[in-house]
């Protein structure tokens, strides 16, 4: 299959896992997946100290944050294989700005949960093919959690699952099209 758009998470994906969930539900008292979670509180003071909160715990990981092996590489030979990325996340886009310059990486567009519905939805993943012009056939969703692989097959597109060595156990249940354990054997594809 040639791809001509690469669509990839941050956290786990791209950077190590950085975020520390067990630690940031028993700060906000909430239940997995926390930003469904997040998005069911009520309006008002509440939901917005529970934002607020949420955003500093990913600031801080974000300002903490390693890239993973192989993601500097393969981020740089898809522009020259005529290939487009794209940076999708349930992520705030100011943590995502903090990697971004951080790291100094480039994408062809970001979208943050502030822009879309937050993934496993398929709106995140059409919105930037619809602004990169490539049909979600075209397009491998890359991430490192099943709610990614859905999300790319919700949206149509090929899916490819980042391990970081710890390969589930129900693989055939998540069956993405590619699994590799870090980003750099994305490389084989390119």
């Amino acid at each position: 299959m040639s791809y001509r758009l690469v669509i990839f998470d941050m956290d786990g994906t791209l950077t190590r896992p950085y975020l520390d969930f067990p630690k940031i539900r028993e700060a906000l008292g909430l239940p997995e997946p926390l930003l469904e979670s997040l998005q069911a509180l009520p309006p008002g003071p509440g939901r917005e100290r529970a934002f607020a909160l949420l955003s500093e715990f990913e600031h801080e990981a974000a300002q903490a944050s390693e890239l993973n092996e192989g993601a500097r590489e393969i981020l740089e030979l898809l522009p020259r294989r005529g290939v487009a990325s794209a940076l999708v996340t349930r992520n705030s886009r100011r943590s995502v700005r903090t990697v971004t310059e951080k790291h100094a990486l480039h994408f062809d567009t970001v979208v943050t949960r502030e822009d879309a519905p937050a993934k496993p939805r398929p709106e995140p993943l059409w919105l930037i093919c619809g602004r990169l012009a490539v049909p979600p056939a075209q397009a491998l969703m890359v991430g490192d959690h099943e709610m990614d692989v859905q999300a790319g097959r919700n949206a149509g597109m090929h899916a490819a699952l980042i391990t970081n060595g710890d390969k589930p156990g129900d693989l055939d249940r998540i069956a993405p099209d590619h699994v590799f354990e870090t980003p750099a054997g994305l490389l084989r594809l390119f």
